[in-house]
């Protein structure tokens, strides 16, 4: 077992939460399959890269890495694996043609960076050819190599204080572990929540009224969203900071600790009465990394994310300035990108000493500081992040801080708990609570949503709901529509306006495939059958959103 070495800070761990919603099938370009490509080529296989480096050199990064269940099932799509390296050769020949035309423009540092970009996208294809194509079978490689601790997260990302229904949340819980199992042959021991979103028992309601309801249902008792975790074997999660700083810390007996028990968002705690336990992010490590004016993705040096040279859509211009034009940028140099992630490195493993040596525990027990990310953002939206990731590992492999990296299973084997938590309602997103996915420009969606919810609830009252043939075809199809309904990328996307008629048609398509479904599913129950044209729109509906094929119907018969 790890232990602290003496005279050390106390322990760090990244948290990286990889996802994408489910876009295969449904466009490439700007909007669609063209996301899940870039993640891949920028950030995934540059991950297992790095992994591999390191461990090849006998150092570990200790990354806790959340893969979001929605993601497993396109990674390992044969239609993604083809595409894949189709997508990367085209990568790799417009980076040529660039330098073909930077050379004839005598323009010698952008042919050189575009002969970067080339080298970049050829070892990735290599990479791919290593892992036969497979990029799950890369991380599973990774976590049985003990560098990595695989994590899981809602099915589809569904948001689970607004979701309607208890059988609902915990469906997406279970399938999520069914899926993780699945893809990555271990029962999952943490979970990342969607959108770091935690509700407590107690009465709730409807915040809208469902379509085709006349009035709001009566407010009822709900389950805490960690019941739904315990229920699906599940240890451990992550909140926001200020969810764990505004909680109450509990005795036996549900009495509350003594305000002189200060409570400590470097120490985990069990939520309520449950076993799962809760890590707090921390704020000072957060803005450093997620703050692109102020932290260090916005450094000048580092390569600009947003102007990219068509129609290849390589990027050959640094950050520059603050607040600038895309005129005005400036070419990029990565030897002084390199320099500046070294730096950074430094900085952020002493703003961990710092901080961890200021929050030492009476007991002495030593604390733990989560980092908790998108793994997207390191490669794919931060060029440089998985650089950064790789040099603060090596920082902290000197031991000269005190600071020891540590998976939070690890940590928790070691440590346990720092006693139990009630916590309130609340996210990670703006406010800290409900807002980017409970607006006036999201109440239509959540609405059609909590109908199909009730509609499940009623359909799986009957005995031919887990049956097979068309009942169970189309109940399963049923519950995976209802499922791509509730990710909560759609409301987000509206809400920030990023990809607003992406997400709106994304959404309402899979309404209107489930109101579908829902007429053949009543159509059968009239009449033992359903009609060829309904038949023809279950298959396709199969093809295209046939995600999760061990769908399990009865994991949303209320009361289970």
């Amino acid at each position: 077992m790890k232990k602290l070495a003496s005279g050390g800070a106390g322990f760090f761990s990244f948290v990286l939460h990889a996802h994408l919603p489910y876009v295969l099938h449904h466009g490439t370009w700007p909007h669609g399959l063209e996301w899940l490509l870039e993640a891949a080529a920028e950030t995934y296989l540059p991950l297992l890269r790095t992994v591999r480096r390191m461990r090849a050199e006998g150092l570990d990064l200790f990354l806790n890495i959340s893969l979001s269940p929605v993601l497993l099932e396109q990674l390992s799509h044969p239609d993604f694996k083809a595409e894949l390296p189709q997508y990367l050769q085209r990568k790799i020949t417009s980076a040529q043609e660039d330098a073909a035309f930077f050379q004839q423009a005598e323009e010698q540092h952008l042919a050189a960076l575009a002969r970067h970009w080339e080298a970049f996208f050829t070892e990735a294809l290599a990479d791919l050819h290593a892992l036969d194509g497979d990029l799950v079978s890369g991380f599973r490689a990774a976590e049985e190599s003990g560098a990595v601790h695989l994590l899981t997260s809602a099915a589809t990302h569904g948001y689970a204080p607004l979701l309607g229904t208890d059988e609902g949340v915990q469906a997406q819980f279970t399938t999520a572990v069914a899926a993780h199992k699945r893809h990555l042959h271990r029962h999952p021991q943490g979970v990342w929540l969607p959108e770091c979103g935690y509700r407590p028992a107690g009465l709730w309601q409807f915040p809208v009224t469902p379509s085709g309801s006349d009035e709001i249902p009566a407010a009822q008792l709900r389950v805490g969203t960690e019941a739904a975790l315990a229920a699906a074997g599940l240890r451990f999660t992550f909140v926001d900071t200020h969810l764990v700083e505004d909680g109450e810390r509990r005795g036996p007996s549900e009495v509350p600790v003594a305000t002189s028990a200060a409570k400590s968002i470097y120490r985990p705690y069990a939520v309520e009465e449950s076993t799962v336990a809760v890590f707090a992010r921390d704020p000072r490590t957060a803005f450093q990394v997620w703050s692109s004016q102020f932290g260090y993705p916005g450094d000048f040096h580092y390569l600009d994310f947003h102007k990219k040279r068509w129609p290849g859509g390589h990027r050959y211009w640094r950050v520059t300035g603050a607040g600038l034009g895309m005129e005005d940028k400036q070419p990029y140099f990565s030897e002084s990108a390199q320099g500046r992630s070294r730096a950074h490195a430094e900085h952020f493993v002493s703003l961990l000493a710092e901080t961890l040596r200021t929050h030492q525990s009476a007991d002495r027990v030593p604390p733990m500081l989560c980092a908790p990310f998108d793994l997207e953002l390191f490669g794919h939206w931060w060029h440089e992040g998985m650089m950064f990731v790789e040099n603060v590992a090596r920082v902290l492999a000197r031991g000269d801080h005190g600071v020891q990296a540590a998976t939070c299973a690890e940590y928790l084997d070691m440590y346990g708990t720092a006693g139990r938590i009630q916590m309130r309602e609340g996210s990670w997103g703006a406010g800290g609570d409900n807002s980017v996915w409970l607006n006036g420009e999201t109440t239509t969606l959540l609405a059609r949503m909590y109908a199909a919810e009730l509609a499940v609830r009623g359909a799986s009252s009957s005995t031919a709901w887990s049956t097979e043939g068309d009942a169970g075809r189309i109940a399963r199809q049923m519950c995976r529509e209802l499922l791509l309904m509730q990710s909560s990328d759609w409301p987000t996307l509206i809400t920030t306006g990023a990809a607003r008629d992406y997400a709106e048609r994304r959404f309402n398509g899979h309404a209107d495939c489930f109101d579908v479904l829902l007429a053949c599913w009543r159509q059968l129950a009239s009449t033992g059958s359903i009609t060829e044209q309904q038949g023809a729109v279950l298959a396709e509906a199969e093809r295209l959103d046939g995600i999760f094929p061990e769908i399990d119907p009865a994991a949303w018969k209320p009361g289970i």
